[in-house]
């Protein structure tokens, strides 16, 4: 359902149709409100409406698996992705204390256990909306003077003024979008279009039309010719968000305009031309995606032709405290609240903690404890009460799988597996390890595809293909 267009836009995402219609229609009175009931619906009308939402209320049981918090996690950075200003606020009957802590690692700003007060709802998601998200957009849009922090800043200057492409690495969270953004106001080009677009949020069907654009006719629900964003960034700067996602079949076209600036409408031969300067990200080692074939080499070295690493936040040193005033201060401001304080402890244990979630992560702490502790000291207690100590714990415990066996070993457990068994299959014992790896790969990943991929060494596309692929042989195999 939708009301009207001065309405701020609100996302629900919830399998349960009476909870999904009830929140509807009570906070569709303020906001405009839509509704899914799955991941993948949620995923499509992001990819497919103009306005993004403000906020995603979500919840983390989500079909296929309604009982684990897996799809609510995914759909978190699924969220991020194709809208990274929207807020997130998580509505679950998961709730845990570590999926709570979880979920906010991933970018969620709070969290509501099941059953929740409509009204509570309604006044929480009014708080979140109240700030706003210009809290790092000073000078360069970089905070810190620490030693990664000012070679970081150095570079963008040095390179600002070229009109060679930039290449930004780094992981979620940690401010790539940030990067790109500086390098276009230090340029002379600062005047010009500055237009940002994220690989991972378009249908790969649709990639092509949306950065060269597509002429009348060209496919289906193609009413009338329009630009892409290599023609809309005119002689600006063009932001492409994680790269390593653009189809494989693709990247022959991206090239091409690299090297000579020439491109085609989808459904035309007439030859366009582009003068905007690209940068792009990535949280991915594209080194190793050209090794492995996902990604071609002559791309990577055009795209690469200048490289900045954004450290994670782990690695600032007190330029983490810094950024948690430089926030808290902005924040405060915005609610008209005093702000909160740390203890001496709380200081000591903020700059022992990972920040899994990075940059991001930092944001929304300093905007829980704004609202719930403003004007107060905050402890370590209530410090520990929005980390995600879990993670933490597997980062610095967990044991690591045991090394692989050398071949000869390897080939003496085949030897007895296959003598073992008179049943034996060689395309059904390996299905059976591809789901076991897929499975405990989703399982660390919490539920995140493109975490996933990366833990198992391909790309969020293949892995999908191989999920897919292993569905049909399972079901068409006998019982």
């Amino acid at each position: 359902m939708t009301a009207p267009d001065s309405k701020t836009e609100l996302l629900i995402v919830d399998d349960d149709p009476l909870i999904a219609d009830a929140l509807g229609y009570y906070l569709g009175r303020d906001y405009a409100v839509t509704t899914a009931s799955t991941r993948a619906e949620a995923v499509g009308l992001l990819r497919d409406r103009r306005n993004v939402p403000a906020l995603a209320l979500i919840d983390l049981g989500l079909p296929p698996t309604p009982h684990r918090p897996d799809e609510g996690f995914a759909l978190i950075a699924d969220i991020l992705a194709h809208a990274p200003g929207t807020r997130i606020v998580v509505l679950s009957g998961q709730s845990d204390e570590l999926n709570a802590r979880h979920a906010r690692a991933l970018g969620a700003t709070e969290f509501v256990a099941k059953p929740a007060d409509p009204e509570h709802l309604r006044k929480l998601i009014g708080r979140v909306l109240s700030f706003s998200d210009t809290s790092t957009e000073i000078d360069d849009g970089l905070i810190g003077q620490s030693a990664p922090m000012q070679k970081l800043r150095a570079q963008l200057r040095q390179f600002a003024r070229s009109p060679f492409p930039v290449l930004i690495e780094g992981e979620s969270g940690s401010g790539k979008e940030l990067a790109a953004a500086a390098l276009h106001r230090l340029s002379e080009r600062a005047g010009k279009p500055y237009l940002a677009l994220n690989c991972a949020a378009i249908s790969p069907n649709l990639v092509e039309a949306t950065l060269f654009g597509h002429s009348k006719g060209a496919f289906t629900g193609a009413s009338g010719p329009r630009a892409g964003y290599f023609e809309d960034a005119s002689d600006g700067t063009l932001f492409l968000d994680e790269i390593g996602e653009l189809p494989l079949d693709l990247q022959p076209k991206l090239l091409r305009v690299l090297e000579n600036g020439e491109f085609q409408r989808v459904g035309e031969t007439l030859a366009r031309h582009s003068s905007a300067r690209i940068v792009t990200a990535t949280n991915r080692d594209l080194k190793k995606e050209v090794r492995e074939g996902r990604f071609r080499a002559d791309l990577y070295h055009r795209l690469s032709v200048f490289t900045i690493a954004i450290p994670p936040l782990r690695e600032l040193g007190d330029d983490r405290i810094r950024l948690l005033e430089h926030f808290r201060a902005i924040y405060a401001a915005q609610a008209d609240l005093p702000p909160f304080r740390l203890t001496e402890k709380a200081t000591e244990r903020l700059l022992a903690y990972r920040f899994p979630g990075n940059v991001r992560e930092l944001r929304n702490i300093a905007i829980r404890l704004t609202t719930k502790l403003a004007g107060k000291e905050v402890g370590i207690d209530d410090l520990e009460g929005e980390l995600d100590l879990g993670d933490e714990s597997r980062a610095a415990g967990m044991p690591s799988a045991p090394a692989l066996a050398d071949r000869a070993e390897l080939m003496g457990i085949a030897a007895n597996d296959i003598q073992s068994r008179r049943d034996f299959d060689l395309d059904t014992t390996l299905r059976r390890w591809e789901e076991a790896y897929i499975e405990a790969a989703q399982q660390l990943a919490h539920g995140n595809m493109s975490q996933a991929a990366r833990l198992l060494g391909v790309n969020r596309t293949t892995l999908y293909n191989r999920i897919d692929t292993l569905a049909r042989e399972k079901r068409s195999s006998p019982q």
